[in-house]
């Protein structure tokens, strides 16, 4: 059985989709944008502040299952330029210093609402 998660404390799907939805355990996070859930707004024109923003919000949705980020075993990041990829690593680091999740990173022709960066992850409840 495959279980939707949606909370208000982190933005709305801006399409046809869970936040998150649960199967077996494991927590399937859609890719996150960094928009500010309470505006719908993207806060920030830097790489920097989208990527703190968007793990905020995985950080919150997380949270409505009573999980954190430690319970994240392996994350997708969608650049839309790989030239930025030192400086979301920074900001990466920061979430996952001692954890370490699996994990892909990739550039893309583009993002939606035109962001810099988009995190999806996959967490274990168990």
């Amino acid at each position: 059985m495959i279980k939707q998660v949606e909370t208000v404390k982190a933005p709305a799907a801006v399409g046809p989709y869970s936040q998150a939805v649960i199967s077996k355990g494991q927590v399937y996070c859609s890719g996150m944008l960094p928009l500010n859930p309470e505006s719908g707004n993207i806060p920030g024109s830097t790489v920097e502040e989208q990527t703190k923003q968007v793990l905020e919000n995985i950080t919150a949705l997380l949270q409505e299952l009573e999980l954190n980020l430690e319970d994240v075993i392996k994350t997708t990041i969608f650049l839309d330029s790989i030239d930025t990829f030192q400086q979301v690593n920074q900001i990466y680091g920061e979430y996952f210093s001692n954890h370490k999740p699996a994990r892909s990173c990739v550039e893309v022709a583009a993002i939606p609402k035109g962001a810099l960066v988009e995190i999806e992850g996959i967490a274990q409840m168990d």
